[in-house]
């Protein structure tokens, strides 16, 4: 079966999916609220990997070099606060904090004290015994309550601290039950269809809550990927984690976003994300057109996706664009087409990557945009 075929067939519209949650207010009507934010219009944001050895004037410099290009926020990671908070913040740059959530790969006290929590795949194996894929991927379950509540302790920790404007989340999704087809060949894979191995989760706590909910086993399913009901109990298992995330966040006065796949479609193919429902501030669609086998102008339509399937939320979208399969000249397209769109700006991953002549391509984009010229 095509590529593109195969995920129209098991796409959004034949899964029922149904309308976008309540009950989770936008950081934009809690009165009050004092939050920095980067300046208003179209911004430029990167992901950076933290590294809290490195000097503030060090950071200071780095972070500068990106503001002048027209970058208004990082998303960093490894590093809570210090110097680089103090630096993103003196050159005024929003400071949130990226962090993975489902994937624990480096919390080893979880891995040691609670195997339980992590997820089973339908042929029994845990990812923490037998990562899939690779040997990062240790993933833990969001149907477990203990679980929820170790999350929300550590998003609520995050969120307390004065030097973070806010908190993004990484991972919050299911393993990949298949690949963006780029990669396949990478793991020398034919992934046309589910299988066992990638295919999460059956552990004791979701097939009992299943089988409360719908009189029926997971692991006796006939097809587990074509059964509209188990489908939607794992997207429906990450939704009500991010749900109480966002309250934990919102309660701080502090917005709250994530790294996500390319479109609501895609996501809840993939990876059992289903992120038009989740009711955050801001989403970073990942919009990576190699991994997709795509070119630029991909990046564009997908935008217009994910913003119609946003309709009537409170979320904001910025494109997420993978530097290695953009030159500089593809940077500025890919920045170009997100903004006509509708995207509200843009991510870079990740700060290394970002040469000089990629800054000069966003500083020239950017200022076009600014001035009209761009529509």
């Amino acid at each position: 079966m095509r590529r593109r075929d195969f995920l129209k067939t098991v796409g959004r519209g034949s899964l029922g999916v149904g309308g976008v949650a309540s009950g989770v207010l936008p950081l934009s009507v809690l009165s009050g609220c004092t939050v920095p934010m980067p300046e208003v219009g179209f911004t430029g944001w990167t992901w950076v990997h933290g590294n809290a050895d490195t000097s503030v004037d060090e950071w200071r410099q780095r972070f500068g070099r990106i503001r002048e290009a027209g970058f208004g926020g990082v998303l960093v990671n490894g590093a809570a606060t210090g110097p680089m908070s103090e630096a993103a913040h003196a050159e005024g740059l929003t400071y949130h904090r990226w962090m993975w959530i489902l994937n624990r790969n480096n919390d080893a006290r979880v891995q040691e004290e609670h195997p339980e929590w992590f997820t089973i795949s339908r042929n029994g194996e845990s990812s923490i015994e037998h990562p899939p894929y690779v040997g990062y991927y240790k993933w833990l379950c969001p149907s477990r309550e203990p679980v929820r509540q170790y999350l929300r302790a550590e998003i609520g920790a995050a969120a307390d601290d004065p030097a973070v404007d806010g908190v993004h989340l990484d991972y919050i999704r299911h393993c990949d039950v298949i690949l963006p087809r780029g990669l396949w060949e990478t793991y020398d894979l034919v992934q046309d269809h589910e299988m066992a191995e990638f295919d999460f989760c059956y552990c004791d706590e979701c097939r009992s809550q299943f089988i409360a909910q719908a009189g029926r086993d997971p692991m006796e399913l006939e097809d587990p990927a074509s059964d509209e009901e188990w489908v939607r109990f794992r997207w429906d298992s990450v939704t009500r984690l991010v749900h109480e995330l966002v309250e934990e966040v919102h309660a701080r006065r502090k917005p709250i976003s994530a790294a996500v796949f390319p479109t609501p479609t895609i996501a809840r193919t993939l990876v059992r994300q289903s992120w038009d429902e989740w009711g955050l501030d801001m989403v970073f669609p990942m919009l990576y057109n190699g991994f997709y086998l795509e070119d630029v102008d991909w990046i564009g339509d997908r935008v217009v996706e994910g913003i119609r399937d946003l309709a009537g939320t409170p979320t904001e979208l910025r494109a997420g664009v993978y530097l290695p399969d953009l030159d500089p000249e593809a940077l500025g397209r890919a920045i170009r087409v997100a903004h006509a769109g509708g995207a509200l700006g843009f991510s870079t991953f990740e700060l290394n990557g970002l040469t000089d002549a990629h800054l000069e391509v966003v500083r020239r984009t950017m200022d076009e945009i600014r001035s009209g010229a761009v529509g």
